[in-house]
């Protein structure tokens, strides 16, 4: 999901309509996350003596052995459709990867989410380390994996099934090293992450009362430099204004859906500019239209689809707020020039919900995962973004979406490619912040 060209956006809209493009525009307007964040001497202490233990040196070399088998999960799962829900076929054939890789228990939840667990010694806290299962990719397309030189291209071959083969070989690697933790951990492949599966997966697995989660590891995106950190959370609504319709001279006077819909957006835009001019970054797009049938009909029908986005919950509630006044005002004076038969109804449906919030800096998960970015000589690169990690931020759970290694482009669009760029650092990068968080018994 993360890195998109805007090519990309493009073409994920000729696929899935509300499909999320995000990062690319999100990372490159935001001013937070360019200013430098200290990482304290603590957390890179910890990482670098982690680094060094015999057992994790032996998951680092069983990485690189793994890396044909590695390669060979991520082509069969690519090749396995997993089209806004309908992840089923990809959950059963992950949870059957998960069970050969040794958890403890494995089983497949009631929306199709995979959970792994891994038992730890006391058990007293759990880890989640997380990657999607869902792709943007409608059934039909053509996801077999095509390889050019070293690069492989297919849809949705590294969002997010790279990060998925990612957290497998994390299992494998704790499994063959021989390494216990403290905390219990939870592998898990999640539904619902793109467009409107609005997170549905990670919000099942938090709901109240599934497991207790203490941390959240989220892994989405390729590189070992990038941490979000700060959940950029939406509404997004289908509004459509209805009348009865009619010939353009002979029903003339009746009420006229695009006159309330143009009415909404004019009043909507106008209001929302002021709003959003100060404070936290907060967004509004009217982003589809449409309705009527013919140029010499008053159309029946007139719909919007409209984005609004902040990583402040109080902003969006906010923005959200005036798009709603905006829709009934248009309602009431299109009804009030009306000359003739019946009133125009307005038909509002929230068709997604993302929380917003964001983790601190300073919170020690946000460190080690900066501390085990700079260990592995890369620049952390702090961010905000729409990823699953931002339920478990809106719950106060502390959440950091983290790439899984090596570098890819086109997400969103038919020429996905990933490319194992000394993507083995990938595994390293996720072991070492799940240990972190969750401690070594061993």
């Amino acid at each position: 999901m993360h890195q998109l060209l805007k090519l990309s956006c493009i073409t994920s809209l000729l696929l899935v309509a509300t499909a999320p493009c995000l990062f690319a525009q999100e990372e490159d307007d935001d001013e937070e996350s360019k200013k430098v964040v200290p990482i304290d001497k603590r957390y890179e202490t910890e990482i670098s003596t982690l680094a060094k233990k015999p057992a994790v040196q032996s998951a680092f070399k069983i990485f690189t052995e793994l890396e044909p088998q590695t390669k060979q999960d991520l082509i069969t799962l690519t090749e396995i459709p997993s089209p806004p829900f309908k992840e089923a076929e990809r959950s059963k054939k992950y949870a059957a990867m998960m069970k050969e890789a040794g958890a403890d228990s494995v089983w497949i939840d009631e929306v199709n989410n995979v959970i792994a667990k891994r038992k730890g010694k006391s058990g007293k806290k759990t880890v989640v380390v997380e990657a999607h299962l869902d792709t943007v990719f409608p059934a039909g397309t053509d996801v077999k994996v095509k390889s050019k030189g070293d690069t492989l291209y297919a849809p949705g071959v590294g969002d997010d099934t790279r990060g998925l083969t990612a957290v497998l070989a994390v299992l494998k690697g704790l499994e063959k090293a021989k390494i216990e933790t403290d905390a219990d951990v939870l592998f898990v492949g999640a539904v619902g992450e793109e467009g409107l599966g609005d997170l549905r997966g990670v919000k099942h697995l938090l709901r109240q009362g599934g497991p207790k989660v203490d941390s959240y590891i989220a892994v989405d995106g390729h590189g070992i430099d990038g941490i979000t950190h700060r959940g950029l959370g939406s509404h997004r609504y289908r509004i459509t204004y209805k009348g009865p319709g009619g010939h353009s001279y002979g029903a003339f006077g009746i009420v006229n859906p695009h006159g309330a819909l143009g009415k909404a957006i004019y009043y909507f835009t106008t209001e929302a500019d002021k709003f959003t001019k100060e404070g936290v970054k907060t967004t509004y797009s009217v982003s589809v239209v449409g309705g009527g049938t013919s140029v010499n009909a008053i159309p029946y029908e007139s719909w919007m689809e409209v984005d609004m986005r902040s990583e402040s919950q109080e902003k969006l509630a906010g923005v959200d707020k005036l798009l709603q006044a905006a829709i009934q005002r248009a309602l009431k004076e299109e009804n009030a020039m009306k000359r003739r038969g019946p009133d125009l109804t307005v038909d509002v449906k929230l068709v997604g919900d993302r929380p917003s919030g964001r983790i601190e800096p300073t919170v020690p998960l946000v460190q080690r995962a900066m501390a085990v970015s700079k260990y592995l000589q890369a620049t952390p690169r702090l961010s905000v973004g729409s990823t699953n990690a931002n339920t478990p931020i809106a719950k106060g759970i502390p959440a950091v979406t983290i790439g899984s290694g090596g570098t890819g482009g086109g997400a969103h669009s038919l020429n996905e490619w990933w490319l194992n760029d000394k993507g083995v650092l990938g595994m390293q990068r996720i072991l070492l912040t799940l240990l972190a968080e969750a401690g070594m018994a061993n």
